[in-house]
């Protein structure tokens, strides 16, 4: 088995997810991106949310997908690919 060398970054996401979160009008929390995303049938709890945030934790690719469309963005914003 491969093992990965322990990162200090996990995601290249997480600093996007925040600012897509605080940005919207009324802004997101944590526990409620945590509920847009189970609607979705993504169980991603706030603890994980904070996590991804932080960088900490990995995000898969079905769970960006999820929280690009809960936060109503792109995919390609949330990789910094445009503004």
């Amino acid at each position: 088995m491969k093992k990965t060398i322990k990162a200090t970054r996990r995601n290249i996401i997480g600093a996007r997810v925040r600012q897509a979160r605080l940005n919207r009008n009324p802004a997101v929390s944590q526990d409620d991106l945590a509920g847009r995303l189970a609607a979705q049938g993504i169980l991603v709890d706030r603890t994980a949310i904070s996590r991804i945030e932080n960088q900490s934790r990995y995000a898969m690719d079905y769970e960006v997908a999820a929280i690009a469309r809960a936060l109503k963005i792109s995919i390609s914003w949330l990789f910094g690919e445009s503004d």
